[in-house]
């Protein structure tokens, strides 16, 4: 069975955690356990997609995106929209930097990431994540 759920949130800071929450919340109604990596996993990057969006996003922009699709296996999609041109790129950071990680943390997670154009009205940026098996 596939479910999905969608919401818009302000492009505040205050949503960044928002997002965690609500994300945290859609997959544990649907089964995930509070201790499922895959929940882990999705919290932690919708945290970083969401946090891009924030920092990142155009200054005209009001608010943003998100949806969580969990799909028959246990694994789940998560998408951040937003009304920016601008794709994020992976970049070189700085031993001493204290931001700019963010992507990298989506790449090692993630199964598979992406950005998908939404034309003049912006981009969703995704990330799979596979369902862990139990050990």
């Amino acid at each position: 069975m596939l479910r999905r759920n969608a919401f818009r949130l302000p492009r505040h800071p205050a949503s960044v955690g928002l997002a965690r929450h609500r994300v945290r919340d859609h997959l544990a109604d649907w089964g995930h356990g509070p201790r499922d990596p895959a929940l882990e996993d999705a919290v932690l990057l919708v945290s970083e997609l969401a946090t891009n969006v924030v920092r990142h996003g155009p200054l005209q922009e009001r608010e943003f995106e998100v949806a969580v699709t969990a799909l028959a296996d246990g694994s789940c999609l998560i998408e951040v929209s937003d009304e920016g041109q601008l794709e994020p790129r992976l970049r070189l950071v700085g031993e001493w930097e204290e931001t700019g990680r963010g992507l990298h943390l989506v790449e090692n997670l993630a199964a598979a990431w992406g950005v998908w154009s939404r034309g003049r009205h912006g981009k969703t940026v995704w990330v799979l994540i596979l369902a862990h098996a139990n050990p």
